[in-house]
């Protein structure tokens, strides 16, 4: 299989291509499929926990709360650790840019089903679409981004940044619109606009396949052809094992957060385990991927509490938040488009802020720490209004709130993304960022686990000592960076 494909752009990334905002031109082709891939995502997931969770009456599936959190958990966590499939097709098979498109595809259908499906058969078949399209999406996208620049392009940060900010556009309307249709008309409609979302994201992401660069549509690391039968018959097994495990009540909805934080850590484990072994890898490599290790813990620390937003806050949002503006009550997904608002805003100042300081900003590991003490002072924040009752925290205060949840985000995650393509060994470029979301997977899933333990009862404790192991886990790694640091052998 050609590796190259005639219709791609075969110039190497340059610093002389300014055409998107500074940028290199083929940035605003990924940025837009990514930002109506998150469009869809998000604006699903806006209402997806209380579709689980409303009565029948409602419109709902009338799952209990707990089992319902750790079900959005769970998917969340599938979604991201489904990265490892997208990006070992990439670097073995198919290159980058086929599994981008054909995961968008993929997207599209399982959106579709949510909304044409009715009840947990929608709900089992559109949960599974989405997740594993988004899994070959998201790694993909980030490994194309990469490819954009040279390995020392100082805006290559800032690329980052601004791509993140198309993530945020997706996810500022996405729950707004989704939402208003499920106010008004039902669950379904709301789930027919993330489809409809995802199809225009696919279409004009069509149109500027070819001016992405080769090493987009290259394969790393080629699969060779007598093992595919192999790899073929291996998941073919695995998809068996699944069904009959969930068909025999060994798999749950009570557990399968704690299947899918299982399967999490395995597969970091043995990801580690391979590349750091791996003949393809180089001494320097190899002491990159060991610098890595520590963010990939501190990262799944930061997510753990981030992704409680489609858990935990809105639970949250549906019971203590005054919602109420000028005597109508706003649907309880609009709360989810607050932080990308503050995303939008900032996401510009701080790509301003990495390119003004240049190599003067604060290394990886620092901003990694940063990042994971502020988002544990944001949970803090909520023992200030814990233990209400009904409308008894203000709009204002989830805002303010929300505001520190987007300064913690900026300060790790646009920054995760680029770490993870700086520090990859060349034969494992996709799979590197996979690794990168299986941290993200991880605090997903850890998300839903821990939502379990919130009641009212428990909602002091739960915020203090969630907020205060954040903020343990950061002062950690901000003592550990000048050792990271070195690791890093001159990636800052």
């Amino acid at each position: 299989m050609s590796t190259t494909p005639s219709t791609a752009d075969t110039s190497p990334p340059s610093g002389e291509d300014r055409s998107f905002f500074g940028q290199p031109r083929p940035l605003a082709n990924v940025f837009g499929v990514e930002m109506w891939e998150r469009f869809s995502f998000y604006g699903m997931q806006g209402i997806l926990l209380i579709y689980l969770y409303f009565s029948v009456t409602d419109g709902g599936l009338g799952v209990d709360k707990p089992t319902a959190a750790g079900i959005v958990g769970a998917y969340g966590g599938t979604v991201y650790l489904s990265t490892i499939v997208g990006a070992w097709l990439a670097d073995r098979v198919f290159g980058s840019e086929r599994v981008l498109f054909f995961g968008a595809i993929v997207i599209m259908a399982g959106h579709v089903a949510l909304a044409l499906i009715p009840g947990a058969g929608g709900i089992i078949v559109g949960l599974i679409l989405v997740a594993f399209g988004s899994g070959g999406l998201k790694a993909n996208a980030t490994r194309i981004v990469g490819t954009l620049y040279s390995e020392h392009d100082p805006r290559r940060d800032a690329g980052f940044s601004i791509f993140y900010l198309g993530i945020n556009l997706g996810g500022f309307l996405g729950p707004i619109l989704t939402g208003l249709a499920q106010s008004t008309l039902g669950f379904h409609w709301g789930f027919g606009v993330a489809a409809v979302g995802m199809a225009i994201g696919l279409v004009q992401y069509s149109f500027g396949r070819k001016r992405l660069p080769a090493e987009a549509n290259l394969v790393p690391n080629p699969l060779p052809a007598s093992r595919r039968p192999l790899m073929a018959g291996l998941a073919i097994a695995f998809v068996v094992l699944a069904t009959v495990l969930v068909l025999t009540g060994v798999i749950t909805a009570q557990n399968l957060p704690l299947v899918i934080i299982g399967l999490v850590v395995v597969a970091a484990v043995s990801y580690f385990a391979v590349m750091l072994s791996s003949k393809g890898v180089t001494a320097t490599e190899r002491s990159r991927l060991f610098a890595f290790i520590p963010l990939f813990i501190t990262n799944a620390a930061f997510w753990s509490l981030y992704q409680q937003q489609f858990t935990v806050l809105t639970i949250y949002s549906d019971e203590r938040l005054d919602r109420h503006l000028f005597g109508w009550e706003f649907p309880v997904s609009w709360v989810q488009s607050i932080n990308p608002i503050f995303i939008i805003i900032l996401s510009g100042v701080f790509a301003a802020i990495w390119t003004k300081w240049g190599d003067r900003q604060p290394s990886t590991p620092v901003k990694f720490a940063a990042g994971t003490v502020v988002m544990g002072l944001a949970f803090l924040l909520f023992l200030i209004w814990s233990g209400g009752g009904p409308n008894s925290t203000p709009l204002i205060a989830m805002i303010g709130i929300l505001l520190v949840f987007t300064i913690a985000e900026l300060l790790i995650s646009p920054v995760g993304l680029s770490a993870s393509t700086k520090l990859a060994p060349h034969a494992f470029e996709a799979q590197m960022v996979a690794l990168y979301f299986l941290s993200v997977s991880l605090g997903t899933a850890m998300a839903g686990q821990l939502a379990k333990l919130y009641t009212p009862e428990t909602e002091s404790s739960y915020f203090a000592a969630i907020g205060g192991i954040a903020i343990g886990i950061g002062i950690v790694l901000a003592l550990l960076s000048p050792r990271v640091l070195r690791l890093m052998r001159g990636v800052r």
